[in-house]
């Protein structure tokens, strides 16, 4: 990246070589690329639910080796232990006294492979790590790397030997997205490009840490008027409200919705937020913190992501979008 100040084209050009990077391995999954660089920016989670083997992990490591960051991958399984993932305090003999020894979430770029795989205790190690960038052992607190994300992706629920991550596990990723199968196009140009060679290995980081540092800090700057704040709260009340909702959007979520507005804004090449990047967004940031009410789901036939979805849409459908923007 250039010396110069930061201005609106040059932070859309800079992410644009990180998008285009990741999908020379991520072929015809734009959305699913775009989420992963929105979180990276917007200093959040990403949650990729999906079955085995359509990309999940690939697209986390995609963006680790876009970006010249230290990445450490985790295979949550039933018997991983907390300390596998935070550190543990170990007693040496010589200097008569314990020191830490870093876990796994000591990286810029942790993935979190399976994480619905291990159980709650091991599951919870990480709320501290993603809320406050910290990890506290033994009462001593070891602030992790900067910047810090979690790319976490899971089975879903329905598959054997997986655990429901709680609300406040789900509530701490920005964003919950599906990968979904690939088209027949892009599953044939897949087999061919992986015949003989992985195409992660062909990747280059595009840009470096302090880079990814320098985007993060010129992304807070976008400005968002009152009336889309207002706009970004008049959504999050109207889930808390929602008669076919037993569990709203938190004010964290609202938080988020609105930094990851910034980023979107950013992407196009604005310096400035506008109502449309706020409900673009609404489903992603806002369905997997969501609970449906009991019985509303099977009373209209559907699963309780689907009446999810339905009630998401149908508030953005409603909630009266400011006309002034700036």
């Amino acid at each position: 990246m250039p010396d110069h100040p930061l201005t609106a084209e040059s932070f859309a050009r800079a992410a644009e070589a990180i998008e285009s990077s990741i999908t020379r391995v991520i072929d015809g999954k734009p959305d699913a690329v775009r989420a992963a660089l929105v979180c990276l920016l917007a200093e959040g989670h990403l949650l990729i639910e999906d079955v085995p083997g359509v990309g999940k992990t690939m697209l986390a490591r995609a963006l680790a080796a876009s970006v010249d960051a230290s990445v450490r991958r985790i295979q949550f399984t039933p018997d991983l232990l907390p300390g596998d993932v935070t550190g543990v305090s170990v007693y040496n003999p010589v200097d008569r006294e314990f020191e830490f020894k870093p876990g796994a979430v000591f990286a810029q770029i942790v993935i979190a492979d399976e994480i619905n795989r291990a159980s709650p205790k091991t599951q919870s190690a990480l709320l501290e790590a993603m809320e406050e960038h910290q990890v506290t052992v033994d009462g001593t607190s070891h602030p992790l790397a900067d910047p810090f994300l979690v790319v976490a992706t899971q089975n879903p629920l329905e598959m054997e030997g997986t655990y429901a991550l709680p609300e406040a596990q789900r509530d701490r990723f920005m964003m919950r997205i599906s990968m979904g199968y690939p088209d027949a196009e892009s599953e044939v140009l897949m087999l061919r490009q992986r015949e003989h060679i992985n195409p992660l290995d062909a990747l280059t980081p595009v840009l470096g840490a302090g880079d990814v540092r320098a985007l993060i800090a010129w992304v807070r700057g976008v400005h968002v008027s009152p009336a889309v704040e207002e706009y970004a709260v008049g959504l999050s009340r109207a889930t808390r409200e929602h008669p076919d909702l037993r569990l709203g959007a938190s004010p964290r979520a609202t938080l988020q919705l609105v930094r990851a507005a910034k980023v979107r804004a950013a992407l196009d090449g604005r310096e400035f937020v506008i109502p449309d990047d706020v409900a673009a967004l609404v489903e992603p940031v806002f369905a997997h913190r969501l609970i449906a009410s009991r019985g509303t789901a099977s009373a209209r036939g559907r699963s309780s992501t689907e009446t999810i979805g339905a009630v998401l849409r149908a508030i953005v459908g409603a909630v009266r979008v400011p006309l002034a923007t700036r």
